[in-house]
């Protein structure tokens, strides 16, 4: 089975408020074994909404709307889903009274207006809302189902889970659905895909997504089978043979950032972090001090974004900044080294760099990036030309320094 949520509300068409009841509805249908296949967001008005469910349903064999059930006029879900499925609406004099003795324990009145709510499509099941005045509707039309939630999620999700869930649990075929994710560092996304693609490509289940973030590339696999063994091991199949391709590129197959990895690592070894920063103004501090529980390894850090910083907090020679500049190999060693020294910390970060628009030169454009680490038995120091806004190299720039402790404590 696959299925589509429809977002009713104008409201969501503006950036002040954000769809929210179809992330919890994917995970809720996922656990089930259905595929979300299409999320369709549209606003109060009756003709767009009932074309959007005659789509949705020529489309899917379940059709979830939320939202649009108020006892407002522009509360249009029920009139448009009746126009879609070509069905009469009918009043419900028992939903009508339930709604008016909720007014009633509240000490108010049930507005006139109210009653547009006890109205139910022909053949409809009403799902009882105990958290509001609107109830679900659940329609069975040929070999699709068609339900109407509700929008508060206060409302909506003990609604699913109490009406909508056995319902589904009782129709579905024996499905699961299984993931199996990677996350792969500093490899560009066509590089990933030129790599793994003659393997995943030769399988429609699983089905394989590639997501793209700065200096970060997430692998996602979802199998759907009848069994879960079944499942499990088509992700081992195919998940085996990329692996196998991208060897120590992988940092991660739980979905962990590299602030997690390497604090796991750190924690587990009893050994600690300390980090001076330039470019990054920070940045590579707040991702590691994100982890909870960073205490246990992360000493401090040095925010040296001028030189004479640099020179007083980190002891960098005034000579080497003057023969090499701030944005150096010499330098992002002396930071390295500098605060290792004055925090006793068993490994140190650093970062310099020219993160933009302006301050490139002929020999250190934009976008170019030293970062360093130092630790008990060695420096290393590496050397990257980062593309695109200062944010984007700011980013990288923090992935860089991040994943070479990560190479280093894995032994790479």
């Amino acid at each position: 089975m696959n299925a589509e949520i429809i977002a009713v509300g104008s409201e969501l068409l503006t950036p002040q408020r954000v769809d929210t009841n179809s992330l919890w509805l994917t995970d809720q249908l996922n656990a089930l074994g259905v595929e979300v296949t299409a999320k369709t967001i549209v606003g109060d008005h009756r003709e767009r909404l009932a074309e959007a469910v005659r789509a949705a349903c020529a489309r899917s064999e379940l059709v979830i709307l939320t939202g649009g059930l108020g006892p407002t006029e522009d509360d249009v879900t029920r009139d448009a889903v009746a126009a879609a499925l070509d069905r009469t609406q009918q009043f419900r004099q028992d939903i009508c009274d339930a709604i008016d003795q909720r007014f009633r324990r509240s000490n108010r009145v049930m507005a006139e207006i109210n009653k547009r709510q006890a109205f139910v499509l022909e053949g409809a099941e009403a799902l009882p809302n105990p958290n509001g005045t609107a109830p679900g509707q659940w329609v069975q039309d040929g070999g699709r189902a068609v339900v109407l939630l509700p929008g508060p999620p206060n409302e909506m999700q003990p609604l699913f889970v109490k009406e909508c869930l056995p319902r589904l649990q009782r129709m579905l075929p024996p499905q699961v659905i299984r993931t199996r994710s990677y996350r792969v560092a500093l490899m560009a996304e066509s590089e990933v895909d030129q790599r793994i693609a003659p393997v995943y490509t030769k399988y429609a289940n699983p089905a394989t997504t590639i997501l793209a973030a700065a200096g970060d590339i997430q692998i996602h696999l979802r199998a759907r089978c009848a069994a879960e063994a079944d499942a499990e091991s088509l992700l081992a199949e195919v998940g085996g043979q990329i692996e196998a391709l991208l060897g120590d590129w992988i940092y991660s197959r739980n979905l962990d950032p590299l602030e997690v990895v390497i604090g796991c690592a750190l924690r587990a070894r009893s050994q600690t972090l300390s980090v001076a920063e330039s470019c990054t103004g920070g940045l590579l501090a707040q991702r590691i001090t994100s982890v909870p529980g960073a205490s246990d390894y992360f000493l401090g850090g040095f925010l040296t974004y001028s030189n004479r910083m640099k020179t007083e907090l980190l002891g960098v020679p005034e000579d080497l900044l003057r023969e090499h500049t701030a944005v150096s190999e010499p330098v992002a060693e002396a930071m390295a080294r500098g605060a290792r020294l004055r925090t006793g910390s068993t490994y140190a970060l650093s970062v310099t760099g020219i993160a933009g628009p302006g301050g490139a030169t002929e020999a250190i454009p934009v976008g170019a990036v030293f970062a360093g680490l130092a630790g008990p038995q060695t420096c290393r120091i590496r050397r990257a030309h980062f593309l695109g806004d200062r944010d984007r190299v700011r980013a990288l720039a923090s992935q860089l320094a991040l994943d070479m402790l990560r190479r280093e404590l894995a032994g790479l």
